[in-house]
């Protein structure tokens, strides 16, 4: 008998088979426009405040409302500093897992219908794994003292990544096994979902809590220079407001976006300058085996200690001054607080292109008047990138108290080799006297 024809064979498939490539096909092709609505979250603005801005416009309203709350949250953030970094670190998971929380939510919501099997366990496995890899990396790095003393804990740091790698290798398998014949693009959607989550969630906030340990103040100027970006662009444009800035978010004017730069810019350069006479906000955060505690005690590096500049002699005649006395870390402050008020608010835009692209207006109702925790710091996962980029470019040096902590995890014999070769380098320099033994 003649081989059969490819259309032929094609004849073989079952009407099932054609229904589901046909939908399939379908999903792929559809505009904006055909992705299934999110419900619109609740209003979750207290009675109380309902009932005393009754008799107020809805634009007037909501601005009373967003500036309680962020009074409300300033003063909370406020607390939390006084309570020190470990507080700090705290507040910072809990928002990377509600982030997280919020943008995963949204996939389920618009695929629900799909019923897709695994999502949700598999979603909060990967997290725990990620965060696992990342928190355990931070507790080699800073707490090998505490580690050391520990049987238990060596043998986790030891072979951490190992650990690491198997079990996210394990989620990959049960991916794997999840997978249904007739759900095979839709979970892949979902996989690529949830790692591009935890890419903007869990890996910024890792790079938050380094640059905590950095020293409080490399935490506290970026973070700050955000809010205060955020709430004198709404201030300017609430007021001024009358020129649209991009169509990606109708709300935002150019005279918002202008006015909140040089506030913003003004607040860091002031703000620097109070923080940096603290040593508790300006040494780095080491955690004391002895005390069980973290610690910000040091000699504060050049950084934080007052210098004499001389003025351009442009700007000479209109200050009157040929000198003025600063902290070098406020220039730095600069190039923060720039960051902040340009580049910054681009994450804010990113987020309502994504917002748009599933025809919802906050990421959540957690916030009455804001929305969502993620409506509120989708600028600050930029700046945390980029504070840790600066600070590893133009800032960081040896780090002598990290060598230390190194060293002492050694082996007495890698010890020993180590103090050999350290004085044979100090005597070829001329810093130490050759042994009269030879």
């Amino acid at each position: 008998f003649p081989a059969p024809r490819s259309c032929d064979v094609c004849n073989f498939r079952t009407s099932e088979e054609v229904d589901l490539e046909e939908r399939l096909h379908e999903l792929d092709l559809r505009s904006d426009s055909d992705i299934p609505d999110v419900p619109p979250p609740t209003d979750s603005t207290p009675e109380i405040l309902k009932r005393a801005l009754s008799g107020l416009s809805a634009r007037w309203k909501n601005w009373w409302i967003r500036g309680i709350l962020s009074l409300a949250m300033i003063s909370g953030f406020f607390l939390i500093i006084y309570l020190g970094s470990f507080m700090l670190m705290l507040l910072v998971l809990s928002i990377q897992v509600k982030c997280y929380h919020e943008i995963i939510t949204i996939g389920y919501r618009v695929y629900h219908s799909y019923d897709l099997p695994w999502f949700r366990s598999l979603s909060w496995y990967f997290l725990l794994c990620v965060n696992y890899f990342f928190y355990g990396e931070t507790v080699a790095d800073y707490f090998a003292t505490f580690v050391q003393r520990r049987e238990q804990l060596q043998f986790l740091i030891r072979y951490h990544r190992f650990i690491s790698f198997a079990l996210y290798l394990t989620g990959f398998c049960m991916f794997v096994l999840s997978l249904v014949k007739k759900h095979y693009r839709l979970q892949f959607y979902m996989f690529a979902w949830t790692h591009v989550t935890l890419l903007i969630t869990v890996t910024q906030s890792h790079l938050v809590i380094q640059n905590l340990f950095e020293g409080m103040i490399w935490f506290l100027v970026p973070i700050s220079s955000v809010i205060c970006n955020d709430i004198t662009a709404y201030i300017f444009g609430f007021f001024f407001g009358r020129t649209p800035l991009i169509k990606l978010s109708p709300k935002k004017t150019w005279e918002g976006f202008i006015g909140g730069f040089f506030s913003t810019v003004v607040f860091g350069f002031i703000f620097s300058y109070f923080l940096a006479q603290h040593q508790y906000f300006v040494c780095p955060v080491e955690y004391n085996s002895e005390t069980n505690r973290f610690v910000t005690e040091c000699e504060p590096s050049e950084l934080f200690q007052m210098k004499k500049y001389s003025v351009p002699p442009l700007l000479q005649a209109v200050l009157g001054w040929e000198t003025v006395n600063m902290y070098p870390f406020q220039m730095h402050s600069f190039a923060l607080s720039t960051f902040a008020s340009l580049i910054g608010p681009f994450g804010g835009f990113f987020a309502s292109g994504f917002k748009r692209a599933f025809k919802i207006k906050d990421f959540a109702d957690t916030i009455p008047g804001h929305g969502g925790i993620m409506d509120r710091f989708d600028c600050q996962y930029l700046m945390a990138t980029f504070v840790h980029v600066y600070i590893t470019s133009f800032i960081r040096g040896p780090n002598p108290s990290k060598l230390l902590k190194q060293l002492l995890i050694l082996q007495p014999e890698q010890q020993l080799s180590v103090y050999k070769t350290l004085k044979s380098h100090l005597v070829e320099k001329g810093i130490l006297q050759p042994s009269l033994r030879g």
